[in-house]
């Protein structure tokens, strides 16, 4: 069972997509029972909160079924359980290495080269997702 984790600031936009993206991904080449995916984030501040309506809106138009969402904080916990954490920025980098101490695992890596195009900030929905479906065929090619 290969365990992924995607991280980024509030796990309401980017992570989630990814989350969604990966599943929709690993069950359409019927690879999703091994693997495990979850998101999270490096900040409190959404905690508990859904899936943001642009990003959810966005999925659903791509045929990305979603489920119940919450955002939630990484922990210390899911460092030691996920093989493979997924970041979406430098600045996640940062964050993540605050909540986390260190990674002597060397499991935090970014999901693509670049930063993940942050809707939060842009407003484009469309280049998020391309950025994490890009990010997303990476990580499974690299598994097959």
């Amino acid at each position: 069972m290969h365990k992924i984790l995607f991280v980024c600031h509030g796990n309401i936009c980017r992570s989630t997509m990814a989350e969604y993206v990966m599943k929709d991904m690993l069950e359409k080449r019927g690879l999703d029972r091994a693997f495990e995916v979850d998101s999270a984030a490096t900040s409190r501040e959404e905690i508990g909160n859904p899936i943001y309506p642009p990003a959810r809106k966005k999925l659903l138009s791509e045929g990305v079924p979603i489920g119940t969402h919450r955002a939630r904080q990484i922990t210390k916990a899911d460092y030691k359980y996920f093989d493979h954490i997924y970041i979406m920025d430098h600045w996640n980098q940062k964050n993540i290495l605050r909540v986390l101490g260190s990674d002597p695992d060397d499991k935090i890596e970014m999901l693509l080269p670049r930063d993940v195009a942050d809707p939060w900030y842009t407003g484009d929905f469309d280049a998020t997702y391309r950025d994490v479906v890009e990010g997303c065929e990476r990580i499974l090619n690299s598994y097959i």
